[in-house]
Order: structure tokens, then sequence, then C-alpha cells
């Protein structure tokens, strides 16, 4: 029912729009001025002319509505998009585009792809700052128009910082929020000087104790421009450094709904949304087994080359070295029910009936203090052959002679740490009403991946056997968790030790032919070699180095845009991308032995849409059928006897098809209604087969799972929009937005047990739910200076709902429930009410 009136109040928004269209100065074409962006930069898709299906979101939007929230969240009320804070960490978050997760669609920051190169995976928390300096986002969803050969399955995002501004002056920002965040940001531009020089600087500092318990975090952002651009000269120049340095602490252990009812103290509707497993104290400070640190600087060097008024050239050249990692549990702590603190994605209530609360307080939180007491009480002194550790308190993992105890915790960090660098280039030639380009996308990569030692927790060192290298050695030199501290790859290393080298080449061409905008048609086709190698300096005796894989891939795509007349118009494209698979596909089971099964996924798409802009009223629609095969996927579990095993997956197929609306409508030019509606039908279109390996990657067994017509999880496959913008005066207004969210399943995993049976149940729905965010904003002078102050409100009415779930648990009659959904099940809930204000001056 409450899709259908979402649909009819989605429905009467259009109706009253296009009966109600004024010829004066349009508030909309304003509007659409706003985010024109410079058509230097690479791949940005026009409305009218670019057949694809696209939502801009402006600086305006950027800067005065994200606030506190997660910068992938300010995309939520664009058509196909899901974003969630998942554990609910500063800059955990992530994002699905038309129901593919974001390994799966392509983020371009000013043209650079920024997709991990081994995992496909973007890590929010390595981009804290862009909030800070984005200029806009365009979201382009299917195919997109980007030349580079991307993983853009559900779409491609790019997102545009800031250049060196050309006008003089600065910006002060103060920012506070729920939950004591603060952030402070300055800006300070120099313009451009007579000889061509501007230089912008940025400089923001942050830091809040998180919605979340036991989520503080602390960082700095850092954004420089300087760009150089000679008068009467046909080149333009622009290098830029953009990083944010930063840590936080977590909440990785999906929690039972049944824990958050029976944990923690701010309960309503019986849930404490803010419970986290993994929290405590320490030293009278919070401290956390989960705590991710990282710094992530990118350079930039753009060159823009007007060889002629009909030939460009424009060259990015890019490199980026990111350092960090996250800390997490190490030790066979199980082992001893008085440390037993730390289940890791175990149902904590179950676990407590069966073995005493451990070293947690009453409320459930850790009690970090009794761990070091007990790590302490629990080690005997060493008595092993290793000189300099007589007597001393070591802890393993596994070993246990010589005095050394399994029975403790320590804290050790999984480093993550990586080496890139690429150039980008492409040649545009106009003649007449066509346009060719040709590129070329370079990229090498190295990734670090080894743990070493964080804290010891009352411990003198750790007895490694993670090298099979060597018999076992003592490590006591711990590792900062801190992005500014350094964290080099050289020291010991405890668990494993492995890189992983993926290097890219790729060509690109486009025809476009373009009849003054009447009528556009576009061909693209790109060719891409990928290469991956592995290095595993601790577990591949006598191999440590693997062969080198290489895998071409390619797409081609084409589409077209006519202009029915001068406010509507119709587009459609098609196109097929053979894509290389992922770096764990090529080495499954941490080996270095190549998949013998290694086969390209396949990917196909096509899409039509209908677009109508009047003076106050714009209207876009499309339908799209994406078919994603030949999917290869693994994924870990545990066997009979509690030994590590893996399934590997081969031949995957799902369908995503669905339907997208966005429209703006101004009834004055002082009241302004958006809206959007995505409903989608994501589904599995065959059951297949598994195989399963042990952990010395042996085939044990296979079998078949039963999955055909199982919804996809992870993502709402119905999603609607509508918000309300009224202006008071020149300086004042208000805003209200509700977002309904339907068709949301769970994200389950492929291995469950359930879908070994034929007539299982599929994918767990989970409810639905509404959600009203409210701002207002206040434009004034400030001692001769132009400032502002906003406010915003998020989940206005501190609606409880379930965000994700990491579990498939049906209910059944005798279950336990909480709006229909199994207590036993693992989820995220969504944050409760939370608000930030800003006041920002420009000087």
């Amino acid at each position: 029912m409450k899709k259908f009136f979402s649909l009819l109040a989605f429905s009467a928004v259009l109706i009253a729009s296009a009966q109600a269209q004024q010829e004066s100065d349009s508030m909309l074409i304003q509007e659409l001025e706003e985010v024109v962006v410079s058509s230097r930069v690479i791949d940005v898709a026009k409305e009218r002319v670019t057949p694809v299906a696209v939502s801009t979101i402006t600086a305006n939007d950027v800067a005065f509505k994200v606030g506190n929230l997660e910068f992938p969240e300010i995309m939520n009320n664009t058509p196909g998009v899901y974003a969630t804070k998942q554990g609910g960490g500063y800059g955990d978050s992530r994002i699905s585009l038309r129901g593919f997760s974001q390994s799966n669609t392509a983020f371009l920051i000013n043209g650079q792809p920024v997709n991990d190169m081994e995992n496909g995976w973007v890590y929010w928390s390595n981009w804290q700052g862009l909030t800070d300096v984005t200029s806009s986002i365009q979201i382009q969803r299917g195919l997109g128009a980007s030349r580079l050969a991307v993983p853009s399955v559900g779409g491609t995002v790019s997102i545009f910082t800031k250049a060196a501004d050309r006008q003089a002056g600065g910006v002060f920002a103060q920012m506070l929020g729920n939950d004591g965040y603060t952030k402070t940001t300055a800006v300070h531009n120099t313009g451009t000087n007579e000889k061509g020089w501007a230089t912008s600087l940025l400089l923001t500092y942050w830091k809040g104790d998180g919605y979340i318990n036991s989520t503080q975090g602390e960082g700095w952002t850092y954004f420089a421009s300087v760009g150089y651009s000679p008068e009467g000269s046909n080149h333009n120049f622009n290098l830029t450094m953009l990083g944010a340095g930063q840590w936080h602490h977590q909440r990785d252990a999906w929690v039972s709904i049944r824990d958050y009812q029976n944990f923690g103290t701010d309960h309503k509707d019986g849930i404490d949304r803010r419970w986290n497993t993994n929290g405590g104290i320490l030293n009278g400070e919070e401290y956390n087994m989960r705590r991710n640190f990282y710094n992530k600087p990118l350079a930039t060097f753009n060159w823009d080359w007007d060889i002629s008024d009909n030939v460009q050239l424009n060259t990015s050249v890019y490199a980026s070295a990111g350092r960090g990692g996250g800390t997490g549990p190490r030790g066979s702590n199980f082992r001893n029910k008085a440390i037993d603190m730390y289940p890791y994605n175990i149902d904590l209530t179950t676990h407590y009936l069966e073995n005493g609360r451990g070293t947690r307080f009453p409320d459930g939180t850790i009690n970090f203090d009794a761990v070091v007491a007990t790590n302490r009480a629990n080690a005997k002194p060493y008595s092993g052959a290793i000189s300099g550790y007589s007597g001393k308190l070591i802890g393993s993992n596994g070993f246990r002679n010589d005095g050394v105890s399994r029975e403790i915790m320590i804290r050790r960090a999984s480093m993550n740490s990586h080496d890139w660098v690429g150039a980008i280039s492409s040649l545009d030639i106009r003649a007449d009403k066509f346009r060719y380009s040709f590129g070329v996308d370079l990229r090498s990569y190295t990734g670090y991946h080894y743990r070493v030692l964080n804290d010891l927790l009352g411990l003198d060192g750790y007895y490694s056997t993670g090298n099979k290298n060597t018999s076992g050695l003592i490590i006591e030199t711990t590792v900062a968790a801190d992005p500014f501290r350094k964290t080099g790859i050289r020291g010991p290393k405890i668990d494993y030790y492995n890189l992983g080298i993926v290097k890219w080449a790729g060509f690109n061409g486009l025809v476009e032919y373009n009849n003054d905008d009447k009528f556009t048609s576009v061909l693209q086709a790109g060719l891409s070699s990928q290469s991956y190698q592995r290095v595993d300096y601790f577990d591949q005796v006598g191999n440590p180095i693997s062969a080198v894989q290489n895998s071409p891939g390619g797409y081609v795509k084409g589409g077209a845009n006519i202009n029915l007349d001068s406010s509507n118009n119709l587009f459609v494209n098609a196109g097929y991308i053979s894509r290389q698979p992922l770096f764990d596909a090529v080495f499954p089971g941490f080996a270095n032995k190549i998949n013998p099964d290694l086969q390209n996924e396949k990917i196909t798409s096509v899409e039509a849409g209908y677009g109508y802009i009047g003076s106050d009223f714009k209207l876009n629609a499309n339908l799209y059928s994406t078919v994603w095969g030949n999917r290869f996927i693994s994924r870990g579990f545990t066997l009979d006897g509690g030994t590590s095993g893996t399934a590997q997956f081969k031949d995957v197929d799902v369908l995503h098809q669905g339907l997208e609306l966005e429209a703006t409508y101004y009834t004055t030019p002082d009241f302004r209604l958006k809206g959007m509606l995505s409903a989608g039908n994501w589904k599995y279109t065959k059951d297949f087969s598994s195989e399963v390996y042990d952990d010395t990657n042996q085939k044990i067994g296979e079998g078949t799972i039963y999955i055909k017509d199982a919804k996809v999880g992870d993502a709402a496959q119905f999603v609607f929009y509508a918000e309300a913008m009224q202006k008071v005066g020149n300086n004042i207004s208000f805003d209200l937005g509700y977002r309904f969210v339907d068709g949301l399943y769970a994200d389950y995993s492929i291995v469950d047990s359930a879908f070994l049976e034929a007539n299982n149940d599929g994918a767990v729905k989970l409810p639905s739910y509404g959600l009203i965010d409210f701002g207002a904003m206040a434009r004034f002078d400030l001692f001769g200076n132009n400032a502002s102050f906003r406010v915003n409100i998020n989940n206005l009415l501190d609606t409880v709902y379930i965000a994700e779930s990491n579990t498939n648990i049906h209910a059944t009659s005798s279950s336990q429930t909480w709006n229909g959904v199994d207590v036993r099940n693992s989820v995220w809930f969504g944050f409760g009410r939370t608000w930030n204000a800003t006041l920002r001056v420009n000087l």
C-alpha cells in the first residue's frame, strides 16, 4: 500500500507540473547552468546530447546538504542508488548502483579510476575529504560515457574536484554535529596573477565520538591546486594534491537483532542501534579491537593542449601511495573462558548463556584492563631457545611450547598499502559534424598485504609461526595505528606477507556524429590487457613468485539521442563488456597457482530513455536491462571439523531490469519540488554448480546451488524520494525530503545451506521504511563578508529501521521476530536522528 501511495504521489506531481508551465525567467534553467562542467574534463555527459541516463549533484548540494553524512549518502536521492553506513564508523559506508555493488560500479575522480586494482572496492574512509573539495558529481547509470574500460556494470560515478580558483579570496567554515562531531575548514585562493598562475589551498580538521558506541575518529583533509595558463598560449596546466589522513574505530562484527535487544542502554522500539560488540575501555579511555587508519595522497598533473581550433590533446598523469590498514584480534583467546571477550560474528546472547561474560562489563562492553590482567596471568615465563626472551611473557596464536601461551589476546594490524601510478591521454579531433577520439589508459599497481603487531596488551612479545620459511620467531616491535606515523613496509611481520601486482594497458576510440545537437549518435570501443602476479614471502615455500597471467578484455557500446523539439528528446544505448576477473579469481585460495578455469565476465546492456524540459519543469525517464554473466565467485567458510574451506562458483548469471524516473518542478521562482522513483527487478537467472576446496586448495566435493529466481540482496529494488524547497525572500530557505525504501533483501551468502535444497525460500525480505530529512539555511552579511548558516536534521522522526542484513534466516511459526524478521539474523540498523550545523564565511 505504501508503494502504491508513493507512485500515486509521484504521478500527481508530474501531472500538476505539466499543467503549470510558465514563460517567465526560468529558475530551472538557472539551476541547470550551475552544473555545467568544463568540456575539457574527460567524459562529461550532456543532457539532450549524450545518450545515457545521467543525474548531476551540484556543488551547493554537496557543500550544504552532506554535513556529517557519509559522502556516498548524498547520492541516495538519485535513481538506482542505495547507500548505507554499514557498521557506522566514520568512512565505513558503501554504495550500490542498480543493484550492483561498488566493486562493480566505476568511480572516477577527475577522470581517474579509483576502484581498487585488486578487488574493485572503494574505501570511502580514504576519501573523507571529498565533501570539502568536490565541485560536482555526475552519476551515469548503466554503460555510461566513459571511454576507459572501467567496471561500469552498474554505472559510472564521476567526481569532479575544484581546480585552482581564478578569483582571489577564501572560505572559513565551522561545523558542529551530533555525538561530539566538529569540522573546521579553511580555504585560500590567490587568484590568477598577471603571469597566469593561480593557487588554491584547503585544510580541514575533523573529529567525533561517533553515533555508534566506541567509534571515535579523527582526521585531516589537505588539498592544493596550482594552475598555470599563460596568456596567449594554447596550453593549460594544473597540478593537484588531495589526501585525507584519518583513523577511526569500527563496528565490523555483525550484531544479531537479539543482541541489539539485550545489550546497550539506549533502546527505542526495543533496539539499541548504537550497540557495538567491538568496543570497550582501556586505562579509562575508549579502546576498540577494530581501528582503521589510512592516508592516501593522490597527486595529479593535467595538461590540456589546443593543438588547433579542431584538435585537442588532454593528458593526465597521477600517482598515489596509500599507507595504512586495520587492527583486529589475534590469539586463541577462545581457549580461555576468562578472556573470551571477542566472539567474532557470533550471537552474543547465546554465547553468554554457554560461556559466561568473560571480560565484558554487565552491559556487554569489553573491559580491556581485565584482558591485560588475564593475558599476564595466563602467560608463563618463556623457557625456549630464542635468546633474549628468557622469563618474559610470550603469547601466540598457535605455538604452545616453552611456556608460550595460546590463551591470550593481542591486537594486530592488517596492513594494506599500495603504490599506484597511471596516465590517461586522449586526442580529440573535430571535423564538421563529426568528432573522433583516440585514447590510452596506463596503470601500474602494487599492493602490500601483511600483518604486524599493534598492541601486546600486557605481554612482552608474540611468538609467530606464520612464516613457513622459518621455525618461528618472537616479535616485540609494534606499529602505531596512526595514519601520520611511519608504517613502512620494512620490519617484522606475522601471519602473512604477500604482494599483488597488477598492470593495465587500455586503448579506446570514439566516433560521434552531432547534427547541431538535434541528433547525436556515438560509437565507442576499447581493448585492454591486464596482467596479474602474486608474490608470497610466507606461505609459498620455494615458489614465492607466481607466473604472470595476462588477460585481454574490451568493450563496444553505442547509442543515439534525438531531440524531437526544444523540450522533448529520446535516447537509446546498448553495449557489451568483456571484463577481466578480479585478482582473487586469478589466484583462488590465497595461493600462487593461477586458476585454470579463468574466464572473463560478460556484461550486456540495453537502455531507452525519454526527457522533457520546459521553462519550469524537467522530467527524465528510462528503462534498462543488464545481464551480468560468466561470473566467478569464491567464498570462504568453515568445514566440518573446524578447518577453513573455500567454495568456488562458476558461470553465475544475474539479470537486472528496471524503471527510473527523475523530475524537478518550480511552481514559483521560490518553491521547488523534486522527485525520484526507482523500481527494479534484480534476480539470479539459473541454478549453478559449486566446487569445494580444503585449506590446502584440494578439491573435496561439489554440488548444485538452487538459486534460480532468487532476488539479489543488499540493495533496495524500490525507492521513492520527494523533496520540497521553499525560499523566503532572497536569503532564507527551507527544504523537506521524504525517502521510502522497499524491496530490500538480505545480503545472503550463496554458500548458505538453504540453497542446497531445490525448494528453498529464497532471500529474506526486510521491512520497508521511510525517512524524513529537514534543512534550513540563511544567508547574511558578517563583518562585510558573505556568510551562510545551514542546519540539517536527518531522520527527523527518529525512525528505527534495518538498513541491511548479512544473514538469511527465515522466520517460522516458532521464531522470535522483530517487525517480522527472525531475531537471530545479523543486521545493521540505520542511524537514528542526527544533526549538523555549519557557519560558512566567504572571505
